[in-house]
């Protein structure tokens, strides 16, 4: 295996750049983090007007499924690829892809077009975000890093809350320039996905050495025919029935392709898409495991928490998304506090400690919510949940990050991204299982409680559509859009069944999220280095420059 060092612009010869240099680059890192964690929450909050202005409220799951697959799937290959021609090439090229696939699902005039294009918006989501937490790991070193990171997590927490808000406006007006107005949806990310084209073409100009070695095509094909089928089935199986012909289908497929993949990961070796060998050191294992139980926690959070507001609370999508503003608001105090302390201190692990269990404390707390809670109660746990973000999300990748080869540097962030995606795709597949499993028992039990009261039977009489659709065959729980216009006496035990749905949701939640913060006590704190990944391979290049010069 041959290196031939190339240059993606000027750059120091030593590898280290100044706090100004590393903020102009940070600047095109963040419009493209922007993008996908923008569009996670813009989307959703808009995906049932778009089902029905496109006549395809059944298939409109397959719109979110698509892009999830595409998504997770690029994200290990982004890192490899990154590591073997450079991070700038690939950054431009994923931010290409979902500005494409913007502009296309925008222009969409079917369900089956949309998802065929957020599935290829996907193919660019894959690489935003791994990439530039890459970026970020290769100019500035492990004990400086979270102070960097910490911008990341407010970008993240930003986007949280702009998301919903932007995605309930667009959704809830006809038009806009002329243009109707849910497409504005996907069209609000050219202008962004453009500025930061540009951004970044300026200033993302680091030295690269080129790597020649084999790309592990039958390792992607592999992991494709392995995650593929199970990700599907965590999308569709509480539909078609976790038990059904089609999932036992999907579960053996995915088995298959997950133990081929393997298989070849561990024939390929050093150029595997996910080299084995970096399992086996002790911190990245751990960081990485803590990383999936986290991800499904956080996850399983955000997305009930919304849900509460919006169905219970009876918030629209835009006050739901305002009424996140503490959650993003404790996001970014904790990974600014924490990251500065990181840099002082060099210790990580007790912010990690610290983080996970202020989350599992906060979704313990969400589990004794009732339909009567006061919203400023639940605000306050918000702002406790995104405490605990702030300040375990960013120091795993640090963890992680910190125990690999600069060489490894794109493969291993990107196995964090891609693994917390797994444990998101994962908690978000059994908490939505949990909820729609529980919710029409719990809604039966209360409205049969509710009958011995002479208030809600008097209610009932005066509402005999109501009444026939109780006796006919009872509710439809996925649709939870008449409660806005039903009388709020018969409105009152089914707020109160999904309240108690979503205290088991939040119940399980924390008890994921108290795993977690079990097994990241026995992560080990391997001191942090003072040079970042850049100045480590230049360093390398500087030692064995003399070497390569007595040779020829």
């Amino acid at each position: 295996m041959s290196d031939t060092s190339t240059a993606e612009g000027a750059a120091a010869t030593n590898g280290k750049l100044s706090h100004r240099q590393i903020l102009t680059v940070l600047s095109g890192l963040m419009l493209g983090m922007f993008l996908a964690a923008l569009d996670q929450t813009i989307v959703s909050s808009s995906m049932r007007t778009i089902a029905d202005e496109l006549h395809g409220l059944s298939l409109q799951a397959w719109a979110t499924t698509a892009y999830l697959i595409t998504a997770t799937l690029s994200t290990p290959l982004y890192g490899k690829l990154s590591d073997l021609y450079g991070r700038k090439p690939m950054y431009l090229t994923a931010i290409s892809l979902f500005l494409i696939g913007s502009l296309a699902s925008g222009m969409a005039t079917s369900m089956y077009e949309l998802a065929a294009f957020r599935a290829f918006q996907g193919l660019g989501a894959g690489g935003l975000m791994s990439l530039a937490l890459a970026i970020i790991t290769d100019i500035t070193a492990p004990r400086e890093r979270s102070k960097y990171q910490g911008y990341f997590m407010a970008v993240f927490g930003i986007s949280s809350v702009a998301g919903p808000v932007v995605g309930g406006f667009f959704a809830g007006i006809d038009t806009f320039a002329g243009i109707t107005g849910w497409r504005w949806v996907f069209l609000v990310n050219v202008p962004i996905a453009l500025a930061a084209l540009v951004v970044v073409t300026k200033v993302l100009n680091l030295p690269h050495t080129r790597v020649d070695q084999k790309v592990d095509y039958w390792g992607a094909v592999t992991l494709a025919t392995g995650l593929v089928p199970l990700l599907i089935v965590a999308e569709q199986g509480r539909e078609w029935g976790w038990g059904s012909a089609a999932s036992i289908a999907m579960y053996v497929v995915g088995g298959l392709g997950v133990a081929a993949f393997v298989w070849i990961e561990r024939r390929m070796g050093d150029a595997a898409l996910l080299p084995l060998r970096l399992f086996k050191r002790p911190v990245f294992r751990m960081a990485t495991l803590v990383t999936v139980v986290q991800g499904a926690g956080m996850f399983g959070a955000m997305m009930s928490l919304p849900l509460y507001l919006q169905i219970v609370k009876g918030a629209t999508p835009t006050q739901a998304g305002l009424q996140m503003l503490p959650l993003t608001l404790g996001i970014m105090v904790a990974s600014l506090t924490s990251g500065r302390l990181i840099a002082k201190t060099g210790r990580y692990k007790m912010f990690a400690v610290a983080g996970i269990g202020l989350m599992a404390a906060a979704l313990f707390a969400l589990s004794t919510i009732t339909v009567d809670s006061s919203l400023a109660l639940v605000m306050v746990i918000a702002f406790v949940i995104g405490l605990g973000l702030g300040a375990s999300m960013q120091t795993l990748v640090l963890a992680a990050t910190n125990d690999v080869r600069p060489q490894d540097i794109g493969v291993a962030t990107s196995a964090a991204t891609f693994f917390r995606q797994i444990g998101g795709t994962a908690g978000t597949a059994v908490f939505l299982s949990i909820l729609f499993g529980t919710v029409g028992d719990r809604i039966a039990n209360a409205i049969r409680s509710a009958m011995t009261s002479p208030a809600y039977v008097s209610a009932l009489a005066q509402n005999p559509a109501f009444a026939q659709q109780l006796k006919s065959g009872g509710l439809d729980v996925n649709d939870t859009s008449f409660l806005s216009s039903l009388d709020p006496t018969l409105a009152r035990p089914i707020l109160q069944g999904f309240a108690e749905s979503m205290s088991t949701v939040f119940l399980v939640g924390g008890i994921v999220l108290t795993v977690g913060f079990a097994l990241v006590w026995f992560l080990k704190e391997k001191p942090l280095s003072d040079k970042s990944a850049m100045e480590q391979r230049a360093d390398a290049e500087a030692e064995a420059a003399p070497a390569l010069a007595l040779a020829h």
